[in-house]
């Protein structure tokens, strides 16, 4: 890896000496990187490499490659099917899985993979007692919370047991949280695992240079085949059009979110190639409804009519999204409410609104992200959206943060700190964002991600059924329910369901996007 590594810096060197000196070229220009290593612009700094400990797609993007899990997303679908399990059963009453393991196969660090380090995995997500629990916290361990016990029922089959039937089990399994990382690894770096991973994964872990690059090289004995790439870096990139100049000058390979005014360019150009692909996705404004004005709900109501998220669309982000009507992306074509309508664009009922809630022009603090996973160019869409909430009476203090610093003061609750922050979420099942985001149970003090604090036990009821209903039909008409209450309730502003991009140099071979927003790159070349 040194001479690879070399190269790299070299690359990475010359490129940022091009964008110093240069404008923007119309193609790559000489900062061309390494043959069979693959250049990555992501939107932030990962938080962490444990794939137990961290929620945004941004990191998923990295962990993917690094870690498997015993199933996985088909590819271009949500289907689950098996990966490091080569077969499972599920019975018929719903409570009992059962996961036959793939033989031979090793984490990076040269620890086998077995039926105890499957166990080990979930127990140290699930059990408070567990030795290594406190290299947490676990954020997403609630995709998990309906397992009773994991069991080691041979060396390579382990037996999940629920407390209660629960749909979305094996999908949560084939999300980033179900990644196996290996036991031996944890139990020598402890709360440094983070920094040092292991998995099984396609690519194992080299470096991470903080605010530079993430660098991982070819697993070579990987149980799905030899990758074509040498090796990736991950380099956080969190300005969009510093990710722009870098992708024109050629100092990066692949460009995610791309700043929806560049795309047309990148699609003139035969250097490039341009991905779409429509997936689950919603981008929204977390409103505080414990205090201040958003504990009314007719002050929430009226932040959905004075937003004018058509011109947000169409003149923002040009296009590539819809507006959103409720907190189910459509992509869930099975769950979705089609019957349920955007708030339009009505300043005058918004004004209305607020004169009956006895409004009185409070300003409001509203949180903002410099970019993350899904932010959508979060700092303009704060700005646009700053503009349309002043056009109503409601004067709007904006307060900008870092990624991983804005989720540091979003995900503990707004309480005491601001009336409303951005969000964006992607995720694997219709159960996933309100189960996570919008019941009582999900407070930030209980673990959760309801930090708008918004309580609706009708709500609640209608979600805790959809999760354990086993007839998918049922479950539609669950959330369906659920849909138009929150719409009516508007705990959240909604604004965009969006369609993700991404820009490759022509010298990218057998990529593509995935509904899940991943970048699964076990298959990717490039000469």
């Amino acid at each position: 890896m040194t001479r690879i590594l070399a190269a790299l810096t070299g690359a990475i060197a010359l490129s940022l000496a091009v964008m110093a000196t240069t404008v923007l070229p119309s193609g790559p220009a000489s900062a061309q990187t390494p043959p069979g290593v693959l250049v990555v612009g992501q939107v932030a700094e990962p938080k962490s490499l444990d794939p137990h400990a961290v929620t945004a797609v941004n990191d998923f993007r990295i962990l993917v490659n690094l870690y498997d899990g015993l199933v996985r997303f088909a590819d271009g679908t949500l289907d689950v099917e098996p990966a490091l399990a080569e077969s499972y059963e599920v019975s018929d009453d719903g409570l009992t899985y059962t996961f036959k393991l793939r033989e031979g196969v090793s984490f990076h660090d040269g620890a086998p993979f077995d039926a105890e380090a499957v166990v080990f995995n979930f127990e140290r997500m699930l059990n408070e007692d567990h030795p290594f629990h406190d290299t947490g916290p676990f954020p997403l361990s609630f995709f998990f919370s309906a397992v009773d016990t994991v069991e080691a029922t041979d060396p390579m089959t382990v037996t999940f047991t629920l407390k209660e039937p629960y749909a979305p089990f094996l999908s949560n399994l084939a999300y980033p949280t179900g990644l196996i990382v290996s036991p031996a690894a944890v139990k020598e770096y402890g709360k440094d695992f983070g920094r040092h991973p292991s998995g099984t994964g396609a690519f194992h872990f080299v470096e991470w240079q903080s605010n530079s690059r993430v660098v991982v090289e070819k697993n070579a004995d990987w149980w799905g085949g030899e990758p074509p790439l040498q090796a990736i870096v991950f380099r956080p990139i969190t300005d969009g059009n510093t990710r722009l100049a870098e992708m024109l000058s050629g100092g990066i390979d692949v460009m995610v979110e791309t700043p929806p005014d560049a795309l047309a360019q990148f699609e003139d150009d035969a250097s490039f190639k341009v991905y779409e692909q429509a997936g689950p996705h919603l981008w929204f404004l977390i409103l505080n409804t414990k205090e201040g004005p958003f504990a009314d709900k007719k002050v929430r109501q009226a932040i959905n009519y004075a937003i004018n998220k058509g011109a947000l669309v169409d003149s923002i982000l040009q296009g590539t999204a819809e507006v959103a009507a409720g907190p189910t992306p459509p992509a869930f074509a099975w769950a979705y409410d089609e019957s349920l309508e955007p708030y339009p664009y009505d300043p005058d009922k918004a004004k209305a609104l607020l004169k009956e809630a006895g409004y009185d022009g409070k300003e409001l603090t509203f949180y903002v992200t410099e970019g993350g996973s899904g932010m959508l160019d979060p700092i303009a869409m704060g700005t646009a959206i700053q503009a349309d909430l002043e056009a109503v009476g409601m004067p709007t203090r904006i307060e900008t943060y870092e990624w991983n610093t804005f989720l540091g003061q979003v995900n503990p609750g707004l309480e005491g700190k601001a009336d409303m922050a951005e969000m964006a979420w992607m995720t694997n099942d219709p159960d996933t964002l309100p189960f996570l985001a919008l019941r009582t149970d999900a407070m930030p003090d209980k673990g959760g991600f309801n930090s708008g604090y918004y309580s609706n036990p009708e709500v609640d009821t209608l979600l805790e059924e959809a999760r354990t209903a086993t007839d998918q039909g049922k479950r539609a008409e669950l959330y369906k329910e659920m849909q138009q209450i929150v719409h009516d309730d508007a705990p959240w502003a909604f604004i965009a369901n969006w369609k993700q991009n991404a820009v490759t140099s022509a010298r990218v071979e057998n990529f593509k996007l995935q509904p899940s927003f991943f970048l699964m790159l076990q298959e990717v070349a490039k000469n």
